[in-house]
C-alpha cells in the first residue's frame, strides 16, 4: 500500500480502472471544478471579507494561517527530499526561497508577520504560536505528513488548490481596506504577492500533474489527493470559527 493510502481522507483506493483517461484538457477541467469546495467559500472567509469580523477574529485568523505559513517550505523541502528529477527540483526549490526569503527578499513567512504586526498581534504572540487551535495544528501536520510519506507527484498534486488562490487574495486586497480601515495597508503586502508566484506555481504543478496521472484511475486519485487538501483548509476555518466566535 502506498504511504499516502494510509490517511482516513479519502486519498486511497480508486475503482473502475476501466474507463478511459480524460484528455489533458478534460482532466484539468476535473481539478478546476473541485474550486467549488476552496475555502472561499467557507462561511468564515465570507463573513471575513464582507466586513463581518471582529478584531479579535480578525487577528485569531492571521495567527492561526501564520502556522500554516511556517510549515509551507518543510512541506515543500519534504517534496524535494523525494523527488529524484533534477529539473523538477529546481523549480520547486523556488517555493522554498519565495517563503524562507532570500538575498534581498524577506519572504512570505516575513510578509505575513508585517500583516500580523498590522492587526495587533506582537512578534512574540505570533511566533510563541500560542493562539494556535489544536485543529490547525492536527491539519496543518496532516499536510506536511502525506508530503513526506506520498510519492512526490502526488505531493505537488496536492498543491494545485493554488489554482484557486489569485481570487481569495484579490477578495481581500479588494475589501479589507474598507471593511478593516484599522488595518495598516502596507500590511496586506502578503497578498499582492501571492497573485503571482501562485500563478507561477500553478503552471508548475499542473504540467507535473497532467504528465504524471495518465491512466483514469490515476487521474481519479488525482481528484481525491487535491480535495484532501481542500478538506485541509476548509478544516482550519472550522476551527478557527469555533475558537474565535466573536
Amino acid at each position: 500500500m502506498n504511504a499516502a493510502d494510509t490517511f482516513g481522507t479519502g486519498v486511497g483506493r480508486l475503482t473502475d480502472s476501466a474507463q478511459p483517461a480524460w484528455s489533458r484538457a478534460e482532466f484539468e477541467a476535473q481539478l478546476r471544478a473541485n474550486g467549488t469546495s476552496y475555502h472561499i467559500h467557507h462561511p468564515f472567509n465570507v463573513k471575513m471579507n464582507s466586513g463581518g469580523c471582529s478584531r479579535e477574529q480578525i487577528r485569531g485568523w492571521v495567527a492561526n494561517r501564520f502556522y500554516y505559513q511556517l510549515k509551507i517550505p518543510i512541506k515543500d523541502a519534504a517534496i524535494l527530499s523525494n523527488c529524484p528529477d533534477r529539473a523538477a527540483r529546481r523549480m520547486w526549490v523556488l517555493r522554498i526561497l519565495d517563503h524562507d526569503g532570500h538575498g534581498g527578499e524577506e519572504g512570505g513567512i516575513e510578509t505575513w508577520a508585517r500583516l500580523a504586526d498590522a492587526v495587533g498581534l506582537t512578534r512574540d504572540e505570533l511566533w510563541s504560536l500560542e493562539h494556535v487551535t489544536p485543529g490547525v495544528r492536527f491539519a496543518v501536520d496532516a499536510y506536511v505528513n502525506f508530503a513526506r510519506r506520498a510519492p512526490w507527484q502526488e505531493a505537488v498534486c496536492s498543491s494545485l488548490t493554488e489554482m484557486f488562490a489569485p481570487k481569495i487574495h484579490s477578495d481581500r486586497l479588494a475589501t479589507w481596506p474598507a471593511h478593516y480601515p484599522w488595518i495598516d495597508p502596507e500590511g496586506l503586502s502578503y497578498f499582492r504577492s501571492r497573485i503571482v508566484l501562485a500563478n507561477r506555481d500553478v503552471q508548475h504543478g499542473l504540467a507535473v500533474t497532467l504528465d504524471y496521472f495518465k491512466r483514469r484511475e490515476q487521474q481519479e486519485r488525482a481528484l481525491r489527493i487535491l480535495q484532501f487538501k481542500l478538506d485541509i483548509l476548509w478544516t482550519m476555518l472550522d476551527s478557527i470559527e469555533k475558537a474565535f466566535p466573536q
